[in-house]
This record gives C-alpha cells, structure tokens and sequence, in this order.
C-alpha cells in the first residue's frame, strides 16, 4: 500500500479502542489489576503539586524513592511549556501504555510493572563525549531544577493524550558530559531484564531487546525535549517509563523512550528499534506529520483520551503536534515524507 495513501479512520483497529465499561469500572479494574503484586514504589506523595491535578483517592500515586522526594516538591511550573487543552485524567495515563518489555496490550504495563525495582538506578553514558562514566540517577538529578511541563503526547496509533510531566531539559544534561565535535546523534537504550521484564521473555516478540532509540544532537538540544522523573506532581509509574524516561513531544510517542540505562553520542545515525522491525512504517525520525500516514491508517486526525467507541473524541492532528514554531527550522530544506 502507498505510505502516503490517506486510509480511512475506520482503519483504527475496535481493540485499540478503549471500551466504555472500563472507565464505569475504574475502581474495581485498578484493585484487580494492583492486587496482583506487591507495590513497593506505591505511596501517598506530600508533594503540593501532585494535589493539584486532583486525582482520584482509589488511584495510587508514586513517590519514587525518599531521596526524589524534596525535588518533585520544589518544581517549579514553567507557563512557557503548556496548553489549555484539557489534560488527560490521571487514570488514563497509568493505565493506557505501550511499554512492550511489560506486554502488548495496553493494559498489561499497569498489571505486569508494579513490582518493577527503580533504586538504585545507574546510567551509563559513553561515547563522543569528555565525561564517560556510570553515573547515580541521584547525581543526574542533583544540579537540576525540575519543571512541570505539559505536553501534547501523539502516538503513531492516532491516539493522543495531554500529560503534565516534571522533568528537565536534556540540553542541560548533555552540556555537562561535554559532547565533542563527533557527537551528531545521541542513543538512548532502556533496561533489559527478563526477570523484572516479562514481555522481554515472549518467544515470539518482534522487537530484538533491549529497546534503542536515538535522536540528532540538535533535536536533543532542542528546549522541548525532556528528562521526565514525574508526572502529575508524583514520580513516574513503572508503567510510564520510572524512573527517567525521555519525552520529545514533536514526534511520535515510540521516539520517548523508557526506564533509560543508557545514553551514548556517536558520529552515525543509531539504528532504533521500531525502525529496524519495520523501517516503511516507523522512520527515524518520526515527526508528527497528518500528511503522512501510516500504511494501515490515517494520521490526520487522532483520538484525544478519553475516549469510547461511541464517543471517540477525534480531533485533527497538528504538524509537529502543535510544535511547529519551536522545531520546523530542524527541518529546513528536508523532505518530510521521505525523512518520516
């Protein structure tokens, strides 16, 4: 089929809709799901923020670990990263993931992740850079400030939600590993392991583990792209990519990779790898763009969370998902359908 040939919304397959008993069965569905394990992250935050998106007393929130704890509370909201669009309900966001080391249905992450351990956290860095090492998640964190950002999140499946993140611009990150003049692209690996992991177990998988994304130095420079350690004035979810996840909210969802172990700077483009499964389908780059759509559906338009089969709340998808003046001169002078 023509890559660039509008296919009908229909084309949006009835399992990727959410259906609308589950959202009348919130409760029931979160003890069944939360039951099944252990929850050693979960707990009340004393964060003030956290208060403020309201969320629902029967939904857990995530502190992260004790030392995390004065940082979520001393965010800071910066009104130069958000949107009066609605944000999604709290109970969309834990449990609607594509997180495929936890499973392929959007449910599993919430079922499978609880029991995922997240400190101590270690991430290597290496590569085009002054200052290689292994480096504490705590030491990542220490000089920054976090913010809380809300973004648009579009995913290639043509569902969206927007989310409030706390988090810190990778720029400042990058700056201090000193990258040197062969560092064009940065490369973001997220743990592997089997035995936290089941969906990484799955004999009969596509994705070759573990999962690597990858993004040009200067789309990593960019002011939007973020560190996430929190969302919603809490920690991240182990279902959400706890306890550093990247979030780069031009491009599709699949380029905002999870529970990061690694970064690494080099002179070549990485191979990242949804792009190695299917490179008609998923390109490197992955900007949103509704003139280009998928094989099997449109991207014109999406369906903003929350949403049912008979309320299925579309709305047009934007160039660069809305982020155009900020990151189209990254573009300039290429040819998005063919650099999709």
């Amino acid at each position: 089929m023509n890559r660039y040939k509008r296919a009908s919304a229909q084309s949006i397959q009835p399992s990727e809709i959410t259906p609308e008993s589950i959202y009348r069965n919130r409760r029931r569905f979160m003890q069944a799901a939360l039951s099944m394990t252990a929850l050693p992250m979960l707990g009340l935050s004393s964060t003030v923020r956290a208060a403020e998106y309201d969320i629902p007393a029967d939904l857990p929130r995530y502190s992260g670990p004790q030392w995390l704890q004065p940082k979520l509370g001393d965010a800071v909201r910066n009104p130069g990263y958000s949107t009066n669009e609605a944000l999604a309900p709290y109970y969309d966001a834990i449990t609607h993931n594509n997180f495929y080391e936890f499973g392929t249905d959007k449910r599993d992450p919430v079922r499978n992740a609880q029991g995922f351990v997240t400190d101590p956290w270690t991430v290597e860095v290496s590569g085009a850079i002054a200052k290689p090492g292994h480096y504490p998640l705590e030491d990542i964190l220490a000089p920054h400030t976090l913010e809380d950002r809300i973004y648009r999140l579009r995913c290639v499946e043509a569902w969206s939600m927007v989310i409030p993140w706390l988090g810190f611009p990778l720029a400042d990150l990058i700056k201090r590993f000193e990258p040197t003049s062969q560092a064009k692209y940065v490369h973001f690996t997220t743990l592997e392991d089997k035995a936290q992991m089941p969906g990484q177990g799955n004999l009969f998988g596509t994705i070759k583990w573990p999962y690597v994304e990858g993004l040009r130095i200067d789309e990593a420079m960019n002011p939007l792209t973020l560190m996430a350690v929190g969302m919603y004035g809490n920690a991240l979810s182990p279902q959400n990519g706890a306890p550093l996840r990247l979030v780069v909210p031009w491009k599709y969802g699949f380029k905002s990779i999870k529970s990061i172990v690694r970064i690494h700077f080099s002179e070549t483009m990485p191979k990242t790898s949804w792009n190695i499964i299917a490179p008609d389908e998923y390109g490197f780059y992955a900007n949103v763009n509704p003139a280009v759509d998928h094989p099997r559906w449109s991207q014109a338009t999406e369906r903003r969370l929350p949403s049912s089969l008979f309320s299925p709340n579309l709305i047009d998808t934007l160039p660069f998902n809305g982020y155009a003046e900020q990151v189209a001169d990254l573009y300039k002078g290429m040819d998005l359908t063919q650099w999709f």
